[in-house]
């Protein structure tokens, strides 16, 4: 299925339905009063969470929304009905923003959860309303009341625990699909994700938790290069990040470039970033045969502060030290809160 993450709809509320102007008709009353009832309130839209949705694609071919009008009042003090709430499911996770000013309206992180984000307009009141001593017989009563009409851009990001950053071919797909059962496609070349991937992932009896691949970053991702920036959202959510780092490629004189290019792009794009924790994973060490080369690096990225493991996605090396660190990092996190 093709994976969409942004669409800017139209949706309309209902309007609501119109009084009415009635005079009471009974046989031997030769003065019946005014009769006139109100309008129905407007259909209002609504916004729902389901975990039914995994994107955006059927925006795509439907992108007008409209709730029903309220009906008219009638006689003998009849309300209209009133419309129904048009429900509209979005995935977990999708933001409600205004497309022109970026204001957001909802936020919707939890299935289930609900937002008007146009509300239906109000009914007209009907001539019965409008009696009074010095106008027994009014011939008129309110229109209804038009509902809420806005475009709407609607944002997907994902939800997540873990984050897998890194420059493009650094193993993140192969990574996802060795802790997980995740299956995105893998191949020796660059940008091969292409949308992001989730996996579940699970140490020993510990509560799973989600892990999110997003496609490689390049330099100036953050100003638009490449694939990344467009992906860069579904890791705002994330408690914990980890850089993947292809060790077979490091450089000889800076072995921490990839991370320190990264860690550029990560900044520069948002300031909670900065604030979320970091693991470091020198992958493809079996593309390495000097171990006091790899000794080397990783005493190089030890000198950065977060932990860091060198494992092998591919051969399904250290990665059982790994989950273990992740669900322990995320333990943690969960008990300070």
């Amino acid at each position: 299925m093709k994976f969409i993450d942004e669409v800017t709809i139209t949706i309309s509320a209902g309007k609501g339905g119109n009084g009415c102007v009635s005079f009471r008709r009974e046989k031997y009353v030769p003065r019946g009063g005014p009769d006139g009832g109100d309008g129905g309130e407007g259909g209002s839209v609504i916004f729902e969470a389901s975990d039914r949705k995994h994107s955006l694609l059927d925006f795509r071919y439907r992108n007008i929304f409209k709730a029903e009008p309220g009906k008219n009042g009638s006689g003998q003090n009849r309300k209209g009905r009133s419309g129904r709430d048009l429900v509209v499911e979005t995935p977990v996770g999708t933001v409600l923003k205004d497309p022109i000013t970026g204001e957001i309206f909802a936020d919707l992180t939890e299935a289930g959860q609900r937002s008007i984000a146009a509300k239906g307009g109000r009914g007209g009141k009907g001539n019965a309303h409008f009696v009074s001593s010095t106008h027994r017989t009014p011939r008129f009563a309110q229109e209804g009341q038009p509902g809420e009409e806005r475009d709407l851009k609607l944002e997907l990001k994902l939800i997540a625990d873990v984050g897998l950053v890194g420059l493009p071919n650094a193993g993140k797909s192969t990574l996802i699909a060795a802790v997980s059962a995740a299956r995105p496609k893998i191949a020796d070349y660059p940008f091969t994700t292409l949308t992001p991937n989730l996996g579940v992932v699970q140490y020993d009896d510990a509560p799973p938790f989600v892990i999110a691949d997003v496609p490689g970053l390049i330099e100036g991702a953050h100003l638009g290069a490449g694939l990344g920036v467009r992906f860069l959202k579904h890791i705002e959510r994330t408690k914990l990040l980890v850089h993947v780092i292809d060790v077979s490629q490091a450089p000889a004189d800076n072995p921490p470039a990839p991370f320190q290019q990264i860690e550029h792009e990560l900044e520069s794009y948002s300031e909670e970033m900065q604030k979320k924790p970091r693991i470091i994973v020198l992958n493809k060490t079996d593309l390495l045969d000097d171990s006091k080369l790899l000794g080397k690096i990783k005493k190089s990225y030890l000198e950065l502060g977060p932990p860091v493991l060198l494992v092998s996605a591919l051969k399904k090396e250290g990665l059982r030290e790994l989950v273990r660190l992740l669900t322990g990092s995320l333990s943690e996190m969960d008990e300070q809160k």
